[in-house]
């Protein structure tokens, strides 16, 4: 069963712009569904070493949740940044409680920077790399690296020797259950409406 911890809730973004409660509430569902994999793995799939040079499954977790430390660090750094996880050490429980709250540092980043916050410009994805105006494609780029290495989990499970059960493949489809367990009243349509009726009393 999933707890408290494990859930991300995006009701504390009232004040921000549509787009911004609804980046955050997006990502606050991505999160859900890092949590429902680890949740089914199998425990001895977690630290199992696969075939050839791949990372592990431990390592593909701790690594999702120490690249957020470094977006939240270099893209906004007046949020507390969470420690790192170390994979030679890290349980399930503890990347749970760590994927949790780097997960909602992360829709607090969102939610300023996709809802006229103004404080945050820019995404910065790595140092190396060069940083983007804030806007959509931040969410899009955050949301993809998380997928892809959600789908190394499951294929990686699958070739140990270790299959995800069917209700897990089911559940993180299953998005209006997921919006509401993180918070969200109405589900995306909601948000959608508010922010045409906007517009409309803007054009007044």
């Amino acid at each position: 069963m999933a707890t408290r911890q494990d859930k991300i809730r995006t009701q504390p973004f009232a004040q921000f712009a549509p787009a911004g409660r609804t980046a955050a509430q997006i990502f606050a569902v991505n999160e859900r569904m890092n949590q429902m994999l680890i949740e089914h793995l199998d425990p001895a799939a977690w630290k199992a070493k696969p075939p050839g040079k791949t990372r592990s499954i431990v390592a593909i977790f701790t690594h999702m949740h120490n690249v957020r430390t470094k977006w939240v660090r270099l893209t906004a750094p007046h949020l507390k940044v969470p420690r790192q996880l170390t994979r030679a050490h890290c349980t399930p429980k503890q990347a749970r409680a760590g994927l949790a709250e780097s997960g909602a540092r992360c829709t607090e980043m969102l939610a300023e920077a996709l809802g006229g916050e103004g404080r945050i410009k820019e995404f910065c994805r790595d140092g190396w790399a060069k940083a983007w105006p804030v806007g959509p494609e931040m969410l899009c780029y955050m949301l993809a690296h998380e997928a892809h290495h959600r789908g190394q989990v499951c294929m990686l499970a699958h070739q140990m020797g270790f299959p995800l059960p069917q209700e897990l493949g089911y559940g993180i489809w299953n998005w209006e259950k997921l919006w509401k367990e993180c918070g969200a009243t109405g589900g995306p349509a909601a948000l959608h409406k508010e922010a045409r009726q906007g517009a409309g009393r803007t054009a007044m």
